[in-house]
């Protein structure tokens, strides 16, 4: 019994990839178009598209206006990235019959994808003239505009498309998207505080930090400049920092990096530079160094891994400070969960060894005493904007143990709390 099955089966195979060769070698096609659409339909929706187009051409051979079909065979040119060959037939459908609404909306994202964007504005400037007011069809002019480089017509075009339909999401959130891309310059103001407890930590006052920045996007990349202030040790300190992370090439990227300050807690110049490089598996590899000068020089090399997954993140950051009797190291471990965009997320690290993040020197000691004391942070934050992403928020709560300068092996313990908030404009 199990034989006879077997025997069958195999019956059947072959029988099955005859008649399949037998009607790829057919010039024309004979047989039910409205069947073969269908099967041909489930072959390419499960992968075998070549098959599927092989069977949509076939059926064209005696059914050349069955516009369906040619527009479906479109269609698969052009999510294999097949664009010529779509648009030839995208052509041809909309020669025959131009309130196609759906063709001529897979007719300009075919040209999209082929980075034809003059091509595709002018497809949906000619849509429009047909389906007068159609917000998908205004929806594609505006992304239109927008990939050639005209932002400004793009938010305008949106902005009169929203007139028309003032609760459409996909109009709203693209104007939020835009307005957001148009914004390129950025002004924030953080401010922190370091809380500890006099009786328990010989006296040590509290520490106040805050930064002033404005940060610039520009086509090679984004600027930003600082200039912050503390108060730690009952002394102000002022400094001046300039970041600059410009695009090499598609991947890559690098910081650069340089501070100046006259302030006697601050180091006296300090540099940066690092290349970012991103790699297979959504991860992202950096190296670099940074660079202090105190009473004397400090060159600390940095390297970090990043992995984004989901909506996740998830990075390890080290410092190596070479030095006698050895190098020193720290690191830190970062974690964040993103909520709709890169404005929203939570975030959650944990750190050991002193970093050259932390300027926390101590009156009297260089920056290679400090880097070889113990410390350990633990830091929970979120970050949010509002519903137009031009206001930016941040809180943060930090707790802190580090080992005292002037008595190695006893430590200060105290806790950090910070906020922010920054506003984008164009």
């Amino acid at each position: 019994m199990i034989h006879f099955s077997k025997i069958n089966l195999i019956f059947l195979l072959i029988i099955t990839c005859t008649a399949y060769s037998l009607q790829s070698q057919q010039k024309e096609f004979k047989g039910n178009p409205d069947t073969a659409f269908k099967v041909a339909r489930e072959l390419a929706f499960n992968g075998k598209r070549k098959q599927a187009q092989d069977s949509l051409k076939l059926i064209l051979t005696k059914y050349p206006n069955y516009l369906d079909i040619r527009a479906f065979l479109a269609s698969t040119y052009s999510w294999d990235g097949n664009y010529n060959s779509a648009r030839k037939e995208f052509e041809y459908v909309l020669e025959k019959d131009e309130n196609r609404k759906a063709d001529w909306i897979a007719y300009i994202k075919n040209e999209q994808y082929a980075e034809k964007y003059y091509k595709a504005l002018q497809l949906s400037e000619k849509a429009l003239k047909i389906f007068p007011n159609d917000y998908d069809l205004l929806l594609l002019k505006g992304k239109s505009q927008f990939n050639r480089g005209n932002k400004e017509d793009a938010l305008e075009t949106i902005d009169e498309a929203i007139l028309i339909h003032p609760e459409n999401k996909d109009l709203l959130n693209y104007k939020t998207s835009l307005e957001r891309n148009l914004s390129t310059n950025t002004i924030g103001l953080s401010v922190s505080l370091d809380y500890y407890d006099l009786d328990k930590n010989n006296g040590r006052a509290n520490m106040y930090y805050s930064t002033l920045s404005y940060a610039r996007q520009t086509k090679f990349g984004s600027i930003n400049a600082k200039l912050n202030y503390s108060n730690r040790f009952e002394t102000d300190n002022y400094q001046f920092e300039l970041d600059l992370y410009p695009r090499i090439a598609n991947g890559l990227y690098a910081y650069v990096s340089g501070g100046f300050s006259n302030s006697p807690l601050n180091p006296t110049q300090r540099y940066g530079f690092e290349l970012f490089k991103s790699l297979p598996a959504s991860l992202e590899l950096s190296a670099g160094f940074r660079w202090l000068k105190f009473s004397t020089e400090t060159t600390i090399w940095t390297g970090s891994l990043g992995w984004y997954t989901g909506n996740s993140y998830w990075a390890f950051r080290t410092y190596i400070t070479p030095g006698d009797p050895g190098a020193s190291k720290s690191g830190r471990l970062i974690y964040r969960k993103y909520r709709s965009d890169a404005d929203n997320y939570w975030t959650f690290e944990v750190g050991f060894g002193a970093s050259p993040a932390l300027d926390r020197f101590a009156p009297g000691f260089t920056g290679d005493e400090i880097f070889q004391l113990d410390s350990q942070a633990l830091v929970l934050g979120y970050f949010f904007s509002t519903k137009n992403k031009k206001n930016l928020w941040s809180f943060n709560v930090s707790a802190f143990r580090e080992e005292k300068p002037f008595a190695k092996g006893d430590y200060f313990v105290y806790t950090s709390l910070g906020v922010s908030y920054s506003i984008r404009f164009k």
